[in-house]
């Protein structure tokens, strides 16, 4: 499994400045990263995998980074991809597809063959953005415009905006 010395390693390598973070107590997913570093949701950053069925059938494994306040709505996701079904990755899944454990990816070091999509309401701005490492113990705590430079992915619309106007059925002319 991958982990906190993992990362920084990666970082020192490609000189991206960054801080692993000492948490004051464990945590057991990215979703209590914001009370336990005691910042705003929308700072923190979490991966969610995703079984995806695609409309042949096919069965493949997505990632999607969006801020904690923000979780991926599989419905949201499976429109973009036009997936016949989207569903939240098992834990055996997620470790595998990633080398991190459940509930604690960090969107950095995910192998290359792993689809990656990234909300695009994250900005490159200088303020820090907050990620889980792998570990219970600890987190990295990056500027937002450092580690959006080097996430791998594509950024997506991940609101889920329909368009305006009626529902209404309008029959076919014969």
């Amino acid at each position: 499994m991958k982990d906190a010395l993992a990362l920084h390693r990666w970082l020192l390598a490609h000189q991206v400045h960054h801080e692993i973070v000492r948490l004051p107590r464990p945590m057991t997913c990215a979703e209590e990263l914001p009370e336990t570093v005691f910042a705003a949701a929308g700072r923190c950053l979490m991966v969610t995998v995703l079984d995806v069925t695609t409309r042949v059938g096919s069965e493949v494994v997505i990632a999607v980074t969006t801020p904690v306040s923000s979780p991926p709505r599989p419905g949201i996701v499976g429109g973009l991809l036009g997936a016949r079904q989207v569903r939240p990755a098992p834990a055996h899944v997620v470790n595998a597809a990633t080398d991190y454990a459940d509930g604690l990816v960090c969107p950095l070091l995910l192998p290359a063959t792993l689809p990656m999509f990234i909300d695009d309401r994250l900005h490159a701005d200088d303020e820090l953005l907050y990620t889980p490492t792998g570990e219970r113990h600890t987190a990295l705590a990056m500027r937002a415009l450092d580690l959006l430079a080097v996430l791998p992915g594509k950024m997506v619309d991940l609101r889920g905006t329909r368009p305006r106007g009626s529902r209404a059925a309008v029959a076919r002319q014969h």
